[in-house]
């Protein structure tokens, strides 16, 4: 019996710990090892048992989250999940949570339709197990039971790319093979747990003119803008939040929106975004399979797909669909993953052209750029 993943939640709303514990304790794969209102009680827990993963809220008394998720990293590192409400006027200490070591973020659990409610279990729930698998510094921090390097993706009932966007039939895909004329480059990334880090490692290494980037990173509405805009001041090229109808032009990067489905749409020599609505496929929304099927359909060869870090097996199917269609495909490496989940899923499935460290992803891309470039 492989025991179960202890969750440690420090927040200091009352409410919030209730709601937070309800959900994690209604899995059967998790459990509440103990709840604590500030940092100083949530030190207290953690000598008389270390959690596997914490859900920490950035707001908290006595010592805010950030300074108490610096500490945890300095002397004992604990996979760290950001639980908070914070987004457009606290993107700061958003990103510096990121940045000091947190794995991933979720939104504080919305209890005010069913709806909402469910899908807040869903994200917080995959958001703890794919934490207590996370490798820190170099190391799995995971219980024993829970040391695997990859773990198996189970078989559980989830939409595909079908409920956003058709699939084409094989009579289809030869004849958009055949005739699709070469137009600019295009990559398309997909990224979850571990890829905020990931993603800023690869954007900073690109020069103004690269070609244009279309990211899917698995995160909570709002935190998208906050995170698009802490990029934006760190790279050379230039990074936005994704809108409906945005040109996909070199230099430019677009983040798909938090809660928003996004696909790559082609109007003869020219490539635009649509940002829509719609049910949750392989549990995200947004999802990396609808990015990479829209993007398979409308570029083809032109363009790249790259997963990055991430639990689950989000955007395996559609990077395999890019491959079919005559695309470059990358996955990370298990050595340089956080998780070694989504690339685990796409190797698997033969979705994988080259299977590389995070460390070579930019330079690919930028080959990628030249030789679609010379192409035309």
């Amino acid at each position: 019996m492989r025991s179960k993943i202890r969750v440690l939640i420090v927040d200091d709303s009352a409410s919030v710990r209730t709601t937070l514990s309800d959900i994690i304790s209604a899995d059967p794969e998790l459990e509440v090892m103990a709840t604590a209102a500030d940092p100083y009680v949530a030190v207290e827990r953690i000598r008389q048992e270390v959690p596997d993963v914490i859900f920490l809220d950035i707001e908290l008394p006595r010592m805010d989250g950030i300074t108490f998720l610096k500490k945890i990293m300095a002397q004992r590192p604990i996979p760290v999940v950001i639980c908070s409400s914070l987004a457009q006027d606290g993107s700061d200490a958003f990103m510096q949570a990121l940045e000091a070591g947190a794995v991933d973020v979720v939104a504080k659990p919305r209890v005010d339709t069913a709806q909402f409610l469910q899908e807040s279990r869903m994200r917080i729930c995959d958001a703890a197990k794919a934490a207590a698998h996370a490798k820190m510094g170099g190391i799995a921090k995971a219980s024993p039971a829970l040391r695997v390097p990859a773990p198996d993706v189970k078989v559980e009932a989830k939409l595909t790319a079908d409920a956003v966007i058709p699939p084409i039939s094989e009579a289809r895909r030869q004849t958009l093979i055949a005739r699709l004329p070469a137009t600019d480059p295009i990559v398309a990334i997909g990224a979850s747990t571990g890829g905020t880090e990931a993603l800023r490692e690869v954007l900073e290494a690109l020069p103004a003119g690269c070609p244009p980037i279309l990211i899917v990173q698995h995160m909570p509405e709002k935190f998208t803008t906050a995170f698009a805009r802490r990029l934006d001041m760190s790279c050379a090229v230039e990074v936005k939040e994704a809108q409906d109808g945005d040109l996909v032009q070199r230099g430019k990067v677009l983040i798909a929106p938090g809660n928003l489905h996004m696909l790559l749409v082609r109007n003869g020599p020219r490539y635009t975004v649509r940002i829509e609505e719609g049910p949750h496929v392989s549990r995200h929304r947004p999802s990396v399979d609808v990015l990479f099927r829209s993007t398979a359909q409308a570029a083809g060869r032109n363009a790249m797909g790259i997963l990055l870090t991430g639990m689950g097996d989000d955007g395996a199917r559609g990077l395999l669909e890019m491959r079919q269609m005559g695309s470059p495909t990358i996955a990370q490496d298990e050595a340089s993953c956080v998780v070694f989940g989504m690339p685990k899923e796409a190797i698997q499935r033969g979705a994988a052209g080259k299977i590389l460290p995070l460390s070579k992803v930019a330079a690919e891309i930028l080959a990628h750029g030249a030789a679609t470039g010379a192409s035309k």
